[in-house]
């Protein structure tokens, strides 16, 4: 396997999950700060047990499928990852959504937790360790989903997927453990720019893969979607910018 592919591979498995992760990460912070570390840890750990046995259950059902079939279910899924977030990516760029602001989303969690009324057993919180438990597992669904999605082309690109996300994973919880606070400074609106473009890019390889199509260029032709669909997208911010609101 190329390093044309593994490299995309890592690197798009990294971005979207670094994304994922803060999402989720600032959900657990709001539990351990305003109900207690034990509800946030038994939480998160239940939420990663749930995800890896999703992962298990439908690791091997996928791979039973026709491989042009898979190639083209994966790419037309990610497109609709990348699209979306891409969209959303252009029209806070342009101006006609607010930015997302990880400090109001800490800020209106911990308000919802300190609202809650319950009852801790054994010193776990049972309506702080649900919320934690569904933002990991929500989130980490979708990094479970991208990894599978981007390692479609065959087993050595599935390890390269599944180090970026693990990278990102590592990355936003030791920042997190380190700051103990939300990671708000991250960019994520420009993430979520380069991961639109990126997953939206190999959502169109497979998709044209799964199709039978043959790529110019083969390999090649994923950096150059990404240029192609980046131009595009810079377009559309001018162009939004520019239609009234």
């Amino acid at each position: 396997m190329s390093l044309m592919h593994l490299v995309p591979t890592a690197g798009a498995a990294f971005l979207a999950s670094l994304v994922e992760c803060v999402e989720a990460a600032t959900i657990v912070l709001a539990v351990g700060t305003v109900r207690g570390w034990k509800s946030a840890f038994v939480g998160t750990a239940l939420g990663l047990l749930a995800l890896v046995a999703l992962v298990l259950a439908l690791g091997p059902a996928l791979a039973q499928l026709p491989e042009q079939l898979l190639q083209l279910m994966v790419g037309l899924l990610l497109l609709l990852f990348g699209m979306r977030w891409l969209r959303k990516a252009v029209l806070r760029s342009a101006g006609h959504i607010p930015l997302h602001d990880e400090d109001a989303v800490f800020r209106s969690e911990s308000a919802n937790l300190a609202l809650a009324q319950a009852s801790a057993r054994h010193g776990v919180d049972p309506i702080a360790t649900a919320t934690a438990f569904k933002a990991v597992l929500l989130e980490g669904v979708e990094v479970a989903f991208i990894v599978l999605a981007v390692s479609a082309g065959g087993p050595d690109l599935l390890f390269a997927a599944a180090g970026g996300a693990l990278l990102a994973a590592l990355a936003v919880t030791l920042v997190a453990v380190a700051v103990h606070r939300p990671l708000a400074r991250v960019p994520e609106n420009t993430l979520k720019f380069a991961v639109g473009i990126v997953i939206s890019a190999f959502g169109i390889y497979w998709t044209g893969e799964g199709m039978g199509a043959h790529w110019p260029g083969q390999d090649l032709a994923l950096p150059a979607l990404m240029a192609g669909l980046a131009a595009t997208a810079m377009l559309g911010v001018r162009v939004t910018q520019e239609a009234p609101r």
